[in-house]
């Protein structure tokens, strides 16, 4: 959220061609100043009791529906589970943006979960497959699933069944992560694709922990978790070509 949707936010590149997309090679670039400030910023507004860290996950929406925290940054996809729990009324907003860099905001990236189909099956099955999705990208089961749970519908045809239903009149904001998305995007905010990014992303995760713990400042933590993140790029690039 804070470096890689905040980076395509602000329109700066996460890492070096195009974010992974334009070569075999990309480096990371999100120890760049503006990252670094950022961090800075949350890591100074922990100590003063504006922010608080409470892990990697979905930890945070109960300490937000539970009415410990009053605002939290998080997926779209956490709308479902707020709104079955919170016994009070909430709002949806934009991701926030420093209003003095040039081309902030542009668009967040999406994120979630992937339905993946195997290669070495049998022809009845990858009919059954073709059907499976095909039933869930009917715009009547995209809408449903996007009202319900907060994600992003998959297509447009969804997204204009959801708004002529009035959902997002009658839920003020639910429509905010379609909006964010459905902009044209550039090279810095379509996405990233890198090899080991799961690896990655722990990486960054392990290394801004230190931050919050006051174990390292916000930049030899970025610059750490870039040259770690680095070396994982590497050795995925080593076994592609094996």
């Amino acid at each position: 959220m804070h470096l890689e949707s905040f980076s395509a936010w602000h329109n700066v590149p996460f890492a070096t061609e195009q974010n992974g997309f334009a070569g075999n090679d990309p480096k990371l670039l999100f120890n760049g100043p503006l990252q670094i400030k950022h961090i800075s910023n949350l890591q100074e507004w922990l100590k003063k009791g504006y922010f608080t860290y409470a892990g990697r996950k979905n930890e945070p929406e109960a300490k937000f529906f539970s009415g410990e925290c009053a605002m939290m940054t998080t997926s779209s996809a956490a709308y479902g589970t707020v709104k079955q729990n919170a016994k009070f009324k909430f709002a949806v907003s934009t991701l926030p943006y420093y209003a003095d860099v040039a081309g902030a905001p542009q668009n967040t990236i999406i994120g979630g979960a992937s339905l993946w189909v195997m290669g070495g099956k049998s022809k009845d099955e990858y009919k059954a497959v073709a059907k499976f999705l095909t039933f869930l990208s009917r715009p009547e089961i995209q809408a449903e699933w996007h009202q319900a749970t907060g994600y992003l519908p998959i297509t447009m045809a969804a997204y204009d069944l959801t708004q002529k239903s009035g959902f997002y009149e009658k839920n003020p904001g639910t429509d905010v992560s379609v909006k964010q998305m459905i902009v044209k995007t550039t090279d810095k905010s379509r996405g990233v694709r890198l090899g080991n990014f799961v690896q990655i992303r722990d990486i960054i995760d392990e290394e801004l922990e230190d931050v919050w713990s006051g174990k390292k400042t916000p930049k030899d933590a970025l610059d750490n978790a870039v040259k770690r993140g680095n070396e994982q790029i590497d050795k995925f690039a080593r076994t592609a070509k094996e």
